[in-house]
């Protein structure tokens, strides 16, 4: 079965011209250094159409390259074996990415919980109260506090759909996310 969470119509999937990364697991295994070096080229990538102005470009650069490195992290953090599938595009007013990963029944069962916890209510005060939340209990697991911070403090749209994947309890996650690109200069 098919489930939606977050904002339906980023759900839609890409247009316009898409520029695609696939991160094979292998040998080397997918790490946390793949997140970093994957999220620097996208954001060196789209934001080059700023370089005219140094604090639109850092700026844009920032911004895509916050949101590309919390979502890959993610997919790295809780996926099954298998590849990542990053998909981007941009237009005048807003950078989009698509995210793609299997992960077990379970974990999708947890994410599912917490994406019901995080995605009503304002994102600034759920990210208030997962702050207090995790400084009085230091110990919890995934507390959403990345994705609340891309809401709050990037203005991103997200949305998660989760469908049945080929293999036994896999489950396809697919992310999306949009944040507005305004810089200063045009």
């Amino acid at each position: 079965m098919t489930a939606l969470f977050g904002t339906p119509d980023i759900a839609i999937g890409m247009k316009g011209s898409v520029s695609r990364v696939r991160l094979f697991d292998g040998p080397l295994d997918l790490s946390w250094r793949h997140c970093a070096t994957t999220s620097d080229f996208i954001a060196d990538l789209f934001a080059l159409r700023f370089q005219s102005s140094r604090n639109d470009y850092m700026e844009v650069r920032h911004s895509i390259g916050y949101l590309v490195n919390e979502l890959i992290e993610n997919a790295v953090k809780f996926r099954a074996p298998g590849e990542i599938v990053v998909e981007a595009s941009m237009d005048s007013e807003c950078f989009k990415l698509k995210v793609s990963n299997d992960v077990d029944g379970e974990i999708a069962s947890e994410f599912q919980s917490l994406l019901a916890d995080i995605t009503v209510g304002d994102p600034k005060d759920l990210l208030i109260q997962r702050i207090e939340a995790n400084a009085a209990n230091p110990d919890v697991g995934s507390s959403g506090l990345g994705l609340l911070t891309l809401m709050s403090d990037y203005g991103a749209r997200l949305a998660w759909i989760f469908s049945p994947a080929d293999e036994n309890d896999r489950i396809c996650l697919e992310t999306y996310a949009s944040i507005p690109i305004s810089p200063t200069h045009n």
